[in-house]
């Protein structure tokens, strides 16, 4: 089983949340939008100051936004063939080398050829804190939680964790140099399709909300952990207590 040497996630913007999405999380993450590449000029890199990118951007044709993920591999049609194996379907294989798949829950996913490998620093902003979107949340069906699990383990090949927050989190241990680690999350509500968000890890979550509300986001919630936000483009994501630098929670002091 080839196993990604780098996982990228992709803001799948609806076509009336193209520009304002591109916007917002260019600001969001503290990157440069490279130029746009298609047929059409629907895709593009969100370029980091340090390292290599690992979020992009793409205008869908119709749809909601959301977000898919890329996994990096040397020959994305073998890999294609073993995540069948594990239960993906695939979806469309491309002229250009790309593989388009759904996991066994739904979620869409590609592999890709394309390399990179130096993970991006977080960004310090005005008043010292730090951020780095560092995490992505795959949010999962009670009905398809296990299966889904077994599925991400078994495609990754990363070691499946233990939350210390709640038995719904399963946390897979991020190999170093990744820029991106995995959470699945098994959420209350049946779903038709397994979803995703992203995660940010910050050293300040009072500053970087009141940050990211500037920048035209709205709280949905706040935990004592973590805050949901909502982008511009109607994506949901979190502000979370992480260490950006190790992507775990701090420890807490000694009574």
């Amino acid at each position: 089983m080839t196993r990604p040497s780098w996982v990228s996630a992709f803001l799948d913007l609806a076509p009336a949340a193209w520009e304002c999405g591109i916007a917002f999380w260019a600001q969001a993450s503290g990157t440069s939008v490279s130029p746009l590449r298609g047929d059409d000029r629907e895709f593009g890199s969100l370029l980091p100051a340090s390292g290599d990118d690992h979020l992009r951007v793409q205008r869908l044709a119709e749809g909601e936004s959301r977000v898919h993920l890329d996994l990096h591999v040397d020959d994305p049609v073998a890999a294609a063939d073993a995540a069948v194996a594990l239960g993906a379907q695939v979806v469309h294989r491309s002229e250009h080398g790309y593989v388009v798949l759904d996991s066994p829950g739904g979620l869409p996913f590609c592999f890709v050829a394309h390399r990179a490998e130096v993970r991006s620093r977080p960004v310090t902003w005005p008043g010292g804190h730090t951020s780095l979107v560092d995490q992505v949340c795959l949010d999962i069906g009670p009905d398809r939680f296990e299966d889904e699990v077994s599925f991400w383990t078994g495609l990754t090949g990363w070691e499946r964790g233990t939350s210390a927050v709640s038995g719904s989190f399963v946390p897979l241990v991020r190999p170093v140099g990744q820029p991106l680690r995995f959470l699945l999350q098994r959420t209350d509500d049946p779903r038709p399709r397994t979803g995703a968000h992203l995660d940010l890890a910050t050293t300040d979550r009072a500053a970087e909300t009141e940050r990211h509300v500037a920048l035209g986001a709205v709280v949905v919630a706040s935990y004592p952990l973590w805050t949901v936000l909502r982008d511009p483009a109607g994506l949901a994501y979190c502000l979370t207590d992480r260490d950006p630098e190790t992507g775990v929670l701090p420890t807490p002091p000694a009574p």
